[in-house]
């Protein structure tokens, strides 16, 4: 297959004009896409079953467009489940009807319906990616965001030899595709990394809310889809990645797992750390990465050890304490091209023989904190920045784990037999149904939503004791946003708590990216804590992770109009209700101003 993004089209669907709008300069591009949603038959560790992919694809397709363009993305729901899919790190300027999780910008796209995303890329380059944001599908309905720098611009640093991408997340049914050079581009090798259930996820989830209990946790790790072979029935589908000796390879991480922070290394190779969340940082190198649920980091890899096949390896970072995770290593091959471009060493006979193996990267314990706290503390921002202010908004929310009494006559089975639930400051997400939270604001829809969320917690307490007071453990159900003009300053400090038990949390901020100033662990206190503020370069991400027994503080200013969701990326705890909402009100004139909402919007009902 052949790609020159300078010329391509996606398939097109239609041509609406308003989207001739969007485009801001002669150079700017619309590309469009057609998405099906649909159930396909995989085999992997020795079953078949039917997943959910986009197009029959599993990672689904790679959208690629340049800073500037626009992009229509019509989506098919042929599957048996409401499906929306979210653009993760797109910021959606005035297009929040196209952020698409479920109930807050939308209401779902039915089996049988439709819906056309229709937004534009403004000032970002890098990784990004995009996931289906109902219910658990983003297990297998996910792919990857390349956004090129526009025409005309570079990359800040050394252009690559070649490049991979590889998402790390929840990855069922594999695909390998070779991008051949075309004219000055170069060779792209697709991969990911996922997790595997042996059943439908989403019937994973569904029995874990209905029961009250932890979910199953999965079956496998997958590099580009596949396990690897260090699993049953995955030896002749292990993925390779090929590189020449000299060669600098640009690969791209998207940790797209529903639950599992990944470690990941390459076996003798360093990596340059380039990019995270689609924003270029500071360089750094590194030999190991850790990537939590919804981040992407950019890395260029210098083929320069000595020609051979290496491993490729990833596996959890678990921060819990007494809890079940997938403790098992999924991995793929570097392997190295000969000067007539064939393999050092057929993968097929590398795996075959047991005694042949390629060398393997020391990974970090699956709970070592250490290690995934200094790697995330080394993201600073590629230049000194103007950060936003004064701060109109101080915000503290608690973001952690508790339980519920059992109702009377039912059976539970969390803890004690309880039923497991999540929250910030104390307040557990309940997802409407009835309208979005948006066209309920808007249209002024009653009783969807209240804009009450609390600023701080409605109890103070020593957020990271061993014991905490039972009287702290359950807490509110309920809709709340907070709502704040358009403009304002907000600083945010997300206080990790251990009602039920202390993790790392990775908190997504929808429509925005926010400068993380500071982490750190125990309980946060401004006046000893404010002196550790990184006010020169911090890191500007989408994405951050709240240490276990930890605090993060993020800053940002909320120039995009809109309900933003704010929730953890690991999918149990969404699912538990680890979520609010931002509601930030229209500004003045059109340019800070919501544009009208979609005449293909999914009903409610």
């Amino acid at each position: 297959m052949e790609m020159d993004l300078k010329n391509h089209r996606s398939s097109s669907v239609f041509f609406p004009a308003v989207v001739l709008l969007w485009l801001r300069c002669a150079t700017a591009e619309i590309h469009f896409h057609e998405f099906v949603v649909q159930a396909t038959a995989v085999k992997r560790l020795c079953e078949t079953r039917s997943i959910i992919t986009v197009n029959g694809q599993y990672p689904g397709p790679t959208i690629e467009a340049r800073n500037g363009d626009a992009l229509v993305v019509d989506v098919v729901n042929r599957a048996k489940y409401n499906v929306t899919i979210h653009w993760h790190g797109i910021r959606q300027l005035r297009t929040a009807w196209a952020d698409g999780p479920e109930f807050v910008t939308q209401c779902p796209i039915r089996p049988g319906g439709s819906y056309t995303y229709r937004f534009r890329i403004e000032e970002q380059e890098g990784t990004l990616w995009w996931h289906a944001h109902s219910s658990w599908l983003r297990a297998t309905v996910h792919g990857a965001i390349v956004v090129y720098p526009k025409l005309g611009s570079s990359y800040p640093f050394l252009n690559p030899d070649r490049e991979h991408r590889v998402i790390l997340g929840n990855s069922v049914n594999g695909f390998a595709i070779n991008f051949q050079i075309v004219s000055n581009w170069l060779k792209l090798t697709w991969s990911s990394t996922g997790e595997w259930w042996n059943e439908d996820p989403v019937r994973v989830i569904e029995r874990a809310l209905r029961t009250g209990a932890d979910p199953n946790v999965s079956d496998a790790l997958t590099i580009n889809g596949q396990p690897g072979d260090l699993y049953k029935c995955s030896r002749k589908e292990t993925t390779v990645f090929p590189v020449r000796s000299g060669e600098t390879n640009l690969f791209r991480f998207v940790n797209a797992a529903l639950n599992s922070e990944l470690f990941v290394g390459v076996a003798g190779h360093s990596m340059t750390v380039v990019a995270a969340d689609g924003v270029y940082v500071k360089h750094f190198n590194a030999t190991i990465l850790m990537l939590a649920p919804g981040q992407t980091t950019d890395v260029l890899l210098t083929a320069d050890s000595p020609a051979g096949c290496y491993y490729m390896a990833a596996h959890a970072y678990e921060s819990a304490r007494d809890t079940t995770f997938d403790n098992t290593t999924t991995t793929a091959i570097l392997n190295y091209l000969d000067p007539n471009g064939y393999p050092y060493a057929p993968p097929a006979k590398v795996v075959a023989n047991r005694t042949r193996l390629p060398a393997f990267p020391v990974l970090p314990d699956f709970n070592d904190t250490c290690a995934a706290y200094a790697f995330a503390s080394r993201f600073r921002s590629a230049v000194p920045v103007t950060l936003p202010g004064p701060v109109d908004h101080h915000l503290f929310f608690t973001v952690g784990l508790g339980l519920f009494d059992c109702p009377a006559g039912k059976v539970c089975g969390g803890p004690n037999g309880t039923i497991l639930t999540a929250s910030m400051n104390n307040v557990s997400f309940q997802t409407p149904t009835r309208a979005s939270i948006l066209e309920a604001y808007l249209r002024g829809v009653p009783a969807v939503f209240t804009a009450d969320f609390p600023a701080v917690p409605p109890v103070r307490f020593n957020y990271t004791a061993e014991s905490v007071s039972r009287d702290l453990w359950q807490p509110t159900v309920a809709t709340k946003v907070y709502q704040v003009k358009y403009g304002s300053v907000l600083e945010v400090v997300m206080q990790g708590t251990s009602i039920l038990t202390s993790e790392d949390h990775p908190m997504h901020i929808h429509g925005y990216h926010f400068y993380v100033l500071a982490t750190g662990f125990g309980n946060f206190d401004r006046r000893r804590d404010a002196a550790r503020f990184n006010l020169v370069d911090p890191p500007l991400r989408n994405t951050v992770g709240v240490p276990v027994n930890g605090w993060a503080v993020v800053r940002f200013v909320a120039d995009n109009p809109g309900a933003w969701l704010v929730h953890c990326h690991l999918e149990d705890h969404m699912s538990w209700g680890l979520a609010m909402v931002f509601l930030v009100e229209n500004g003045v004139g059109e340019s800070q101003s919501l544009e009208p909402p979609p005449a293909d919007l999914p009903p409610c009902v």
